[in-house]
Parts: C-alpha cells; structure tokens; sequence
C-alpha cells in the first residue's frame, strides 16, 4: 500500500467516527483545556456570585481553569441564548438562573430566543429565598404597611428587581395578585444597579435573592419586610416570611443551577454533572452556601444532584411558573 492510499484509508475510516469532542469524552480525555461559564447577568447578583464560586471549585476538581464571562441583557435571556446556540464541544456552560430557564418562557412568550430544548440539564446547584426589601426612606414597616399603601394608591408605589421575567419579579407579581393589589415594577439589568437605586431612595421597593441582598440589610442601608419561603431564613430569623405576613402558603424560591448546549457530548454532561454533584456536597460549599441561606440541591434522595434529576425539575418548574404567569398576567413588554 502507497503512503498516499495509506492516507486515504485513515480519512476515510476517521469519517465515520463521531466529532473530536465527543472521541475525547469518551476517552476520559476531556477537559483538554479551559471551558467558559457565562453568567447571564451583570456582576454583583445572586447568579454571578453563585456562579464564581462555582467557577472556582470546579478549576480545581477539572485541572483546567473556568473562565467566568459575564453577558447580560433581556432578563438573561442574552447570555442564556449565546449558551444555547454555541459550538456543543463541551466546552461552553450557562450558570442558569430559575428565570432564564423557566420562568422566561412565560413572561416572554414568542420573543424568547432560545427554546427549552435547545440547552442540556447538567446540575441544580443550590435554592434561595428571596427577600421583600424597603428603602430606609420609605415609611413602609412590613407588608401590612405595603398592602394598606398599595391599596389607597394602586399603582402609585413602585419596586425594583434584578430584570424583568426573573423569579423577583414573578414574586412580585404572585405577592400582588395574591394581595389584590396593583404595583410599578421598575426592572434593572441585574441585582447590583437595583440595590443601589433602593439603597439611594431612588426606589422604595426592591425585592431580591437573598445572597445578593444579605450584606446591605446587614449593613443597614435597606430595611427587610418579609422572605417568599415558607420557614424563616436562619440568616434573619426576625423577618416573618409572607405567609406569616397573611399571604397563606406563599412559598416561592429562586434556583441556579448549569445547563449547555442541547447537542453536548453525553459524556461530559455526565462528568460535569458529577463534579458539581461533588461540590455541593462538599463541607466547605455546604458552609459558604449557609452564610448566604442558601440550600443544597435535594433533588436525588439523599440531597444531591443529576443531570436527569434537574431536568425533570426544570420541566415541573416550567409548567408551575407558566400557570403563575396566567394567573398574574405578568410578561415582558
């Protein structure tokens, strides 16, 4: 045989093997280098933080660095969508938020970009209640003082959130639908710009995640009035949730958790789902998460998480935000 023929022969038989990416999962080999977590928010939020903090652990646990990039716009639609329609060489990852992988759908309807089937459940990475927040030059006590306030003036009173579509934002709408109230939602690219219009007053409501928010209430510059949990948070067990506050079982969290493009290699989903299953059993995760009053996963039985687990989550999720959505009349304009 000519080294010419030989040649052939290797690209011919090379031809009816799968791509490179999915040969090197499947060998074990990948990551071969360094992959990219987009966050679909500005820095500073509850999914940035989250995500960074995942970024850093699983660097280690891969031995090739994640790459954080920040893409924000369109309640996360932005970044989620760039995720969505990627190169699936296992390389790319989304940190998604309980909006842009659920509650979107219903708040934007036909302009959403991207489709529940166009990105892969990887790992439900930790649960947070939200906090109902007050500007400190707001007179506004607890959530008595709102509803009563909000019920002399509807409309009048006005709240920010991290974006529109976003599970503040569907908190907002299921705490004024629920209280037969009517409300000025004013949404922001993120947590960060948010909190600091409600820190200056420019706002009088907020309502937001927990990690994102703990540090100012700490501080003192905004004022608590309740959580969407159903039990109080153990980082501010003196704020009532809502359904102590009269809306009766009121209970409503937001998630984060890794999802990549639909046509990624089954392999690295698997392996990326057992790696992010190994960090948030992890002590030390375990810890920090507390610090923010955030939860484990518990999606499997004994509190972790899978890529098939957080799929089924993520389709249940959609369907019960849906109905939150038709209920409320929220959208996206």
């Amino acid at each position: 045989m000519t080294m010419r023929l030989r040649r052939r022969t290797l690209l011919a038989a090379g031809s009816l093997l799968p791509a490179g990416p999915a040969i090197a999962a499947q060998q074990g080999a990948w990551p071969q280098r360094s992959l990219r977590l987009v966050i679909p928010f500005p820095p500073g939020g509850t999914t940035d933080l989250m995500g960074r903090f995942l970024a850093e652990r699983l660097s280690v646990r891969l031995g090739q660095p994640v790459v954080v990039e920040n893409r924000s716009g369109a309640g996360g639609n932005i970044g989620a969508d760039a995720v969505a329609k990627a190169e699936p060489d296992g390389y790319s990852f989304l940190m998604a938020s309980i909006g842009t992988a659920a509650i979107n759908y219903a708040a934007y309807g036909a302009r959403m970009p991207y489709r529940p089937q166009d990105l892969a459940a990887v790992g439900l990475v930790t649960r947070v209640a939200n906090v109902l927040l007050a500007a400190k030059t707001t007179p506004i006590a607890d959530t008595a003082a709102l509803i009563a306030a909000a019920k002399r003036e509807p409309g009048r009173l006005n709240y920010g959130t991290s974006g529109a579509g976003g599970s503040p934002h569907a908190c907002m709408e299921l705490l004024a639908t629920r209280a037969g109230i009517r409300l000025q939602h004013v949404p922001y690219r993120g947590s960060g710009p948010m909190l600091t219009e409600l820190i200056g007053g420019r706002i009088e409501l907020g309502m937001d995640n927990m990690p994102s928010a703990i540090g100012f209430i700490r501080d003192g510059q905004i004022r608590p009035l309740a959580v969407t949990s159903r039990e109080r948070s153990p980082v501010l067990p003196e704020t009532p949730t809502l359904h102590e506050a009269g809306l009766t079982d009121f209970d409503a969290v937001s998630w984060f958790g890794v999802q990549a493009p639909a046509a990624t290699p089954r392999p690295v989903i698997l392996r990326m789902g057992q790696e992010i299953d190994a960090v948030v059993r992890d002590p030390a995760w375990m810890a920090r998460m507390r610090d923010f009053a955030a939860e484990l996963p518990r999606l499997t039985p004994d509190g972790g998480t899978t890529p098939e687990a957080f799929a089924d989550f993520i389709q249940q999720e959609i369907a019960r935000w849906a109905e939150v959505a038709r209920v409320s009349g929220m959208s996206v304009e």
